[in-house]
């Protein structure tokens, strides 16, 4: 196996290994819910906590993705990233839990960061594109972390026994792959935030990533929720786990996509996918339109992250590491915004209501799609 192959397969692990442990979370929030006896309002307080940490390690990423190879803040990242989702599992009171969802977050932010500044380093070394994959292959470890938790639920296995178990194993894994990475792909220039003027390219890409985050996230974070409470659906993985599989094939067609249509297109595209996807949710709140909604919500969503980032990359201001930081700053904000205040609405109100969220974030990829390829070249 040549260099290249053995530097995009370890990476492709990584990537993957951080969907498991995202989706071996987030597919058991329910179960914390009903655990800590927690209504919306107090579970979207809970979860404020992951775009805050996320929030908070952005500083600390930029300034680690600048000063170092990315290799180096992506394993220690990894490291503590699965030493926390085996807390959250542990914790046995609400300040615990806070305390370990906090931490898992701040070190997700990093190893996201470091892991897209490396996916575009190995991306310099191929003629087509492949970053899609990546994210492809992240959305296959979020799949294969939803159907061991469905195992897990399945199996009355507790929760703090199904985390334990998938820290290890994702650990194990990691630091098996962690010496093919790529190495010295620090930039020597664009790594300092300049202040002035802001970069009207990374602006509006990090506008479209926010709107993706408030879909993405939110939809990761309640479609559990949405499936046992609304739904009616016992085994409340299903609706996480068939959003997850549609994303992920979704994003390994997205390279091949992106080259026969480009880019404005696939932006449009996905808009569209995800406004039907979601009416689709609420108006027809039943098992099989529900199931058929959040298979189409995943094919929308799944291109917005991989574009963005690859077009984040092409920067001419800034280094690849330091745009991705900064246009990551607006997806945490969209994280901050979306889903706790899906929580707060579906409190007052109810959790279909609370979903038109979604929709209009869906609607607004038009408008600001639209202005960023205004003056892009067409090919884009």
């Amino acid at each position: 196996m040549s260099d290249n192959s053995k530097q995009r397969f370890s990476l492709s692990i990584f990537f993957m290994l951080s969907g498991f442990c995202f989706a071996t979370w987030a597919s058991r929030i329910p179960t914390i819910k009903t655990i800590f006896d927690l209504n919306e309002a107090e579970l979207s307080n809970v979860l404020l906590m992951l775009p805050i940490s996320s929030l908070a390690g952005l500083p600390l990423s930029g300034w680690l993705v600048a000063k170092f190879d990315s290799r180096k803040p992506l394993v220690v990242s990894f490291i503590f990233l699965n030493l926390a989702l085996a807390g959250i599992g542990l914790s046995n009171s609400m300040l615990a839990l806070i305390v370990s969802v906090f931490v898992f977050s701040f070190f997700m932010r990093i190893l996201n960061i470091a892991m897209n500044t490396q996916s575009i380093s190995v991306q310099k070394n191929y003629a087509k594109k492949i970053i899609g994959s990546f994210h492809g292959l992240w959305s296959t470890g979020g799949l294969i972390g939803v159907l061991f938790s469905t195992f897990m639920v399945k199996m009355d296995v507790s929760l703090s026994q199904h985390l334990l178990i998938a820290g290890i194993l994702s650990m194990v894994a990691g630091l098996a792959s962690y010496p093919f990475l790529i190495k010295s792909d620090r930039s020597a220039h664009g790594n300092k935030f300049q202040l002035g003027k802001p970069d009207r390219q990374i602006v509006l890409l990090g506008i479209m990533v926010f709107f993706a985050a408030v879909c993405e996230g939110g939809i990761f974070d309640w479609s559990g929720v949405y499936f046992k409470e609304v739904v009616k659906e016992e085994l409340f993985t299903l609706g996480y786990l068939i959003f997850m599989v549609f994303m992920a094939l979704s994003r390994f067609f997205s390279d091949t996509l992106i080259e026969r249509l480009g880019m404005k297109r696939m932006y449009l595209i996905s808009a569209s996918f995800i406004t039907l996807g979601i009416m689709s949710l609420i108006l027809f709140p039943y098992f099989w339109p529900s199931i058929i909604a959040l298979s189409i919500t995943g094919l929308g969503v799944a291109a917005i992250f991989p574009m963005t980032y690859m077009l984040a990359g092409t920067s001419k201001k800034y280094s690849a590491g330091m745009a991705i930081s900064i246009v990551t700053t607006y997806s945490i904000v969209g994280m901050l915004v979306g889903p706790p205040l899906i929580g707060y609405i579906a409190h007052a109100l109810n959790l279909k209501i609370a979903f038109v969220i979604f929709l209009i974030s869906g609607l607004m990829l038009v408008p600001v799609s639209r202005l960023f390829f205004k003056n892009q070249p067409e090919e884009a």
